[in-house]
């Protein structure tokens, strides 16, 4: 039977370096050797909420320039609330990726946790989520951390949030045999490589009740988790005496250096542009093999439409630095898949908020139950990544792909999908033209 999947697997090949590519007798063109695509995967949450109106579909101008071709012009009703960005790219990445139109978050209620959760784990949420526990099955950290081939230390993943709440843990599950043992090196650094974040972590009674522990956790992590050992063969979240004193190093130099606009943007930088600075600082530092970044600022949209739309505007600047500095770091240029999809949408129609600009915020609201605005379900995704790997300039407009497919995808291109029990991750459900997206 043939089966429909996100990544079509080729099978078990010798490992090594990338060949030429050569035709299959399918029609299909694969790498010749190698059991990976490619050897570090960027997975940018493009989050908090984006609907597919404002973004792929254009309908107030091209909010996204960087990432997408097209001249559509911005609103007139919401113009003046859009910030002047200079960009940081010639072409728009759209160029270099394969771009999924209608990709779909197809269960489960349209919260940001679960769509997080989702995304990372590659299943579904229910509505019984609890937001203070860990995912009940592995993220893609755990998998890549024990299933990878040798495995790799925690400074080679990395999970960088844009706030703390309850993202820190979805750095690993409460899976039997998996969790923390396998988790990633945590950071949320505009919550924390700030003076006011420094002094909260010095002082938890700022927080609520129900965040103190977790903000314990977090200072205890800072403190004392790079010293860790890596002993006898285990894995998880620790790292050689090495390591821990390069690790502790990092972090400090980022206290030390800490600045509201290193990218001297006009009008100074949204969180969003801050946190994929850091994530960008670690690529920098360490180069590692899977890295998982988001953004949140666009969900103001439940009060302010245009700041939601100006934000969507900063984040997309922000996607396209991140693969200027990709594309400029020994180690990681043209060997690195970068994908970018929102969690969830938003609804179609608007709620009662109206912001100065005349246009109504927006929330999104569909349930577990499959009921609900449908168009909170709606998303993108971007696939971009060498030409070697990744077909450029190709972009579906069908309704293809699913969020749950993107755990198994990253699984694919760094070669370790086949070592995962059968049954962990659902199939995927996509069908030949998006196979297509990969050589």
């Amino acid at each position: 039977m043939k089966r429909r999947t996100f990544i079509k697997r080729a099978g078990l090949a010798a490992a090594g370096a990338f060949a030429a590519p050569y035709i299959l007798p399918s029609g299909r063109l694969f790498a010749a050797t190698g059991i990976r695509k490619a050897n570090h995967v960027v997975f940018c949450l493009f989050a908090g909420g984006v609907r597919n109106l404002e973004s792929v579909q254009m309908a107030d101008g091209n909010l996204m320039p960087n990432l997408l071709s097209g001249t559509a012009s911005i609103s007139a009703d919401i113009a003046p609330g859009m910030s002047a960005l200079p960009s940081p790219l010639t072409t728009p990445l759209q160029n270099s990726a394969s771009l999924f139109r209608q990709f779909r978050y197809n269960e489960g209620p349209t919260g940001h946790y679960n769509g997080h959760t989702v995304a990372m784990t590659g299943q579904y949420t229910t509505a019984d989520l609890n937001i203070k526990d860990h995912p009940k099955v592995p993220t893609i950290f755990e998998y890549y951390r024990k299933h990878n081939s040798p495995q790799q230390s925690a400074r080679n993943c990395w999970w960088v949030a844009n706030m703390l709440g309850p993202y820190p843990a979805l750095n690993y599950s409460s899976f039997a045999n998996y969790g923390a043992n396998y988790g990633a090196n945590f950071i949320a650094p505009t919550a924390l490589i700030n003076p006011q974040g420094f002094n909260a972590l010095g002082n938890p009674h700022n927080f609520s009740s129900n965040e103190q522990a977790m903000i314990h956790n977090i200072r205890d992590f800072s403190n004392n988790n790079f010293q860790h050992a890596y002993i006898n063969g285990e894995a998880g979240i620790t790292n050689t005496e090495s390591d821990a004193a390069s690790l502790q190093n990092f972090i400090s130099q980022l206290y030390a250096n800490a600045n509201p606009n290193p990218w001297n943007i006009p009008g100074g930088m949204s969180n969003d542009m801050l946190n994929i600075y850091y994530a960008e600082k670690i690529i920098q530092q360490y180069q590692p093999e899977l890295l998982v970044v988001n953004m949140q600022d666009v969900d103001v949209c439940h009060f302010q439409f245009t700041p939601y739309a100006d934000n969507i505007r900063k984040a997309d600047y922000a996607v396209a630095h991140l693969w200027n500095t990709i594309q400029n770091t020994p180690g990681m240029m043209n060997d690195t898949i970068l994908i970018v999809a929102p969690e969830h949408g938003r609804n179609f129609n608007g709620n009662t908020q109206i912001d100065a600009y005349g246009r109504r915020a927006l929330d999104h609201t569909a349930s577990v139950d499959l009921t609900g605005d449908q168009m909170a379900r709606d998303i993108f995704c971007m696939v971009l990544g060498p030409p070697n790997v990744v077909k450029q300039n190709q972009v579906f407009n069908s309704p293809i792909g699913e969020s749950i497919e993107i755990v198994p995808t990253i699984a694919n291109i760094l070669g370790f999908d086949t070592a995962i029990p059968a049954g962990m991750l659902k199939p995927a459900a996509f069908n030949d033209l998006l196979i297509n997206a990969f050589y």
